[in-house]
């Protein structure tokens, strides 16, 4: 039964911000990728506590998360009375733990005073993962409710779910008899009951009720962070780790035997917590493909799971490589034919180590095209060309469509 809660009205207008409400309209900002985009409100932003407090400055003045009325008291408030306003509304989101934030050092600034520029901030895990939960009921929203369940397979084991068929019980089985075949055995073995009650059962008679079996899987988000993917006048990364929070957050509450992890791949590659992703800005300017499959692997080879795959998000070709002595090979002209070879090998060793790799492309480049379609042919993956409005229903559609299908 939806319960409704009542407190006393004491005036306070941090009381009537909704938090939900406030995140969603930060999101943009809780997010940053390093782009400056010259229509955003948030400009020149970054983790300070200065930032953040000028973006919940701007969120109040858009008159969008507040009701007429508290909006009317709001635009009555003088400067010092809006900060004050500021100070309760960030105390509010630490207390209700969505967001983390430091303390100014002391002895610093010109008059030997604490500066709020020295302050740093920082998303929490329910944080992030109310931004997932938003992003995914945002991408899901065009596409309609899905019933989602666990990964399906060809593959038969023993178990309660039964899908009709059955099978000699075998040592390790869950002792769920199908009682019908083991008699009919029996009898087929002995004959008509005799009238005595008694039946000799042996172990060859026993038969047990099939099951789907389901498999547990692994995923890993490889995304790209080279500078390419805010250049050109777009931001193409926000986009990325949007759908990135979404599918954790998927993949937690729908798929809970599942695991998920990040892979960042620019110059090199370097594996983090889903949770530092809201954190994440674009790195150096070359792409190492190669490099992030190779992290991937080492990741998937480590999660147990039957059932391993990668999700890449890029935008370039590969440009670059980690040699043996550990420098880093680039160049960024065309299609290098020793970064290229290097990563198609890394490609078939995905492929032999039973990795699906699907690849979203955000751009599509000639040249790219090519070899994404060459990638995706050797691991019988797919590839996806399309843009930072798109990416997240291709994604989600993929990867659901993949779990709702049998697979080997």
């Amino acid at each position: 039964m939806k319960l409704t809660r009542y407190t006393k009205f004491t005036g306070d207008l941090s009381s009537s911000v909704d938090l939900e409400d406030l995140l969603q309209a930060l999101s943009d900002f809780l997010l940053d990728s390093g782009f400056q985009d010259p229509y955003s409100p948030f400009q020149n932003a970054d983790d300070s506590m200065e930032s953040l407090r000028d973006a919940i400055r701007q969120a109040l003045e858009s008159g969008e998360l507040l009701d007429d009325d508290a909006q009317e008291q709001f635009e009555k408030l003088d400067a010092a009375q809006v900060e004050e306003l500021i100070d309760k509304i960030i105390q509010r989101m630490k207390d209700e733990s969505y967001l983390n934030a430091e303390e100014p050092s002391e002895g610093t600034g010109s008059a030997g005073e604490g500066n709020d520029t020295d302050a740093k901030f920082e998303v929490t895990d329910k944080g992030m993962d109310f931004l997932g939960y938003k992003a995914l009921r945002d991408l899901l929203g065009p596409i309609g409710k899905s019933s989602l369940g666990r990964h399906d397979t060809r593959h038969e084991a023993a178990g309660v779910e039964t899908n009709g068929s059955s099978k000699l019980y075998e040592f390790g089985d869950s002792l769920n008899l199908d009682i019908p075949a083991t008699l009919n055995s029996v009898f087929a073995r002995e004959g008509p009951p005799d009238g005595s009650g008694i039946l000799n059962l042996e172990y060859g008679d026993l038969q047990v009720q099939q099951a789907d079996y389901q498999s547990s899987c692994a995923t890993v988000v490889l995304l790209d962070c080279s500078h390419s993917m805010i250049l050109y006048g777009e931001d193409r990364f926000t986009p990325a780790k949007r759908v990135a929070m979404a599918l954790a957050h998927l993949i937690r509450t729908q798929y809970p035997g599942d695991s998920i992890d990040l892979v960042l791949f620019h110059d090199s590659a370097e594996h983090i917590p889903i949770s530092q992703l809201p954190r994440v800005k674009v790195g150096p300017h070359y792409t190492n493909t190669r490099e992030g499959l190779r992290v991937a692997q080492r990741v998937l080879r480590g999660s147990g799971k039957d059932m391993k795959q990668i999700v890449m998000i890029t935008d370039g070709k590969p440009s670059a490589l980690t040699l043996d002595d550990g420098r880093i090979y680039k160049n960024a002209f065309g299609l290098d034919p020793i970064v290229i070879s290097e990563t198609l090998e890394e490609v078939s060793r995905c492929k032999r180590a039973g990795i699906m790799i699907n690849t979203f492309m955000l751009a599509n480049e000639f040249q790219l095209i090519q070899f994404v379609q060459k990638m995706s042919a050797m691991c019988r993956g797919k590839a996806y060309f399309t843009t930072p409005q798109t990416l997240g229903n291709y994604l989600l559609m993929d990867f659901m469509s993949r779990r709702s299908k049998q697979v080997n």
